[in-house]
């Protein structure tokens, strides 16, 4: 059965907001995971001077089933593309960038040396931009890992997206322990790094799942957290479950707040990169 979409979720997305940044990244061959992955804060956030850039590609050698992004055979790494997403962090004198990607298991380190290449090239062209990276699971790859942190984010993220009885519907490729892993693995290399994670709500899970993975996530150190509604893409990608009510994200950002998660953003239509820039 497929749910009625309520009145809190119908958004009028203004596009021209967002004209200039693509004709300007397509004119450099890049990608934004605001339009790869259908967003629905795309205007909103290119207005505040934050941009969500896509790396490695836009073809994910994963498949996991809530999300909008190409799945396939990845194709090869492009070289120049650190050098490219430096000169359009310039260009649009970005205030917080995120910069994130399709999960790479085709390389052997998962795409972390591009990542590190392209936080050490935005360094050189645009030092007052607070660089964010949204980061696959690397497959638990310590040293994939570690060249990503020794790059210097300011913000480390890695989404869990639900929770753990949900991943073999949800996430079939991906580890719930693994992801958990990662983030923990960040703080033991550098414990000054602000880690975050996000979760989407409607899947089917349970408020008291939700609230044992927000303890997991603290029990890595985790400091930021989002939470939002899970809008399925299409009739071909898992179906929502439920639509969550504003007031129900409400609580849990109190409770999360009590758990010590240092800054939450809590409501239907937050998603990883949103608010971005505020988190402190």
């Amino acid at each position: 059965m497929i749910l009625k979409k309520p009145d809190w979720l119908k958004k009028k997305i203004d596009f021209g907001e967002t004209r200039k940044v693509h004709q300007l990244l397509d004119g450099l061959d890049l990608h934004t995971v605001c339009r790869e992955a259908m967003c629905p804060n795309i205007s909103e956030c290119s207005s505040w001077g934050v941009a969500t850039l896509l790396i490695l590609g836009r073809i994910c050698s994963r498949n996991c089933q809530f999300c909008a992004v190409e799945k396939g055979k990845p194709g090869a790494v492009d070289a120049q593309e650190p050098a490219r997403v430096a000169d359009a962090v310039a260009r649009m004198k970005l205030k917080h960038v995120v910069i994130t990607s399709v999960t790479r298991d085709d390389l052997a380190d998962g795409g972390a040396g591009i990542f590190a290449e392209v936080i050490s090239g935005i360094r050189k062209t645009a030092k007052d931009t607070a660089i964010e990276v949204l980061v696959p699971d690397f497959c638990g790859d310590p040293f994939a890992i570690k060249k990503v942190v020794k790059a210097k984010p300011e913000v480390f993220a890695h989404n869990l997206e639900t929770v753990p009885r949900l991943y073999p519907k949800v996430r079939q490729m991906a580890d719930y322990r693994r992801s958990l892993g990662v983030l923990k693995m960040v703080k033991e290399i550098d414990p000054q790094i602000k880690t975050k994670s996000g979760l989407m709500l409607g899947l089917g899970e349970s408020e008291q799942e939700v609230l044992a993975v927000l303890d997991d996530l603290r029990g890595t150190g985790c400091d930021y957290l989002s939470l939002g509604q899970y809008l399925a893409p299409s009739l071909e990608h898992y179906p929502v479950a439920e639509y969550v009510v504003p007031e129900k994200f409400i609580s849990y950002k109190i409770q999360a707040q009590a758990l010590g998660f240092q800054h939450v953003e809590s409501a239907p239509y937050v998603r990883s990169s949103y608010h971005a820039a505020g988190y402190k």
